[in-house]
């Protein structure tokens, strides 16, 4: 077995293991992740790695977006917020302006946050009486 190969394993496996708030944190922290390297392509003028992690990026957003649980009303606020940020990884994306990517990782850090304090105080998503 190669080290990058265990590496792989111990990735699949952590992801298979996962609770639903850990997959979601896990999310969160793959859209700054790749959010963060569309910032720095747009920097170096590296288009095509830059295009490819804005849409990385937008793709987690609207995995966010198809799993909102619609039978609660948070969901719709959740729902315009996605859509503001898909709205401003477009517009990213067209202009490769790291401004607006630098905005959105704002966003995404702050979701990413409150998610942390909700597993937190949950104990990672399951009540505590």
């Amino acid at each position: 077995m190669t080290p990058s190969h265990g590496y792989d394993v111990y990735q699949r496996n952590k992801i298979l293991t996962a609770t639903p708030a850990d997959l979601t944190l896990m999310l969160y922290e793959g859209a700054i992740k790749f959010c963060n390297i569309a910032i720095v392509a747009c920097e170096k003028k590296d288009i095509q790695k830059a295009h490819d992690n804005i849409r990385k990026t937008d793709r987690v957003i609207e995995e966010f977006q198809i799993t909102l649980n619609r039978k609660y009303k948070v969901a719709e606020d959740f729902d315009e917020v996605y859509k503001y940020i898909r709205q401003r990884l477009t517009e990213a994306n067209v202009s490769k302006d790291p401004e607006i990517l630098e905005e959105v990782l704002k966003h995404l850090r702050t979701m990413r946050d409150t998610w942390k304090e909700v597993m937190r105080l949950t104990n990672n998503g399951t009540k505590v009486n």
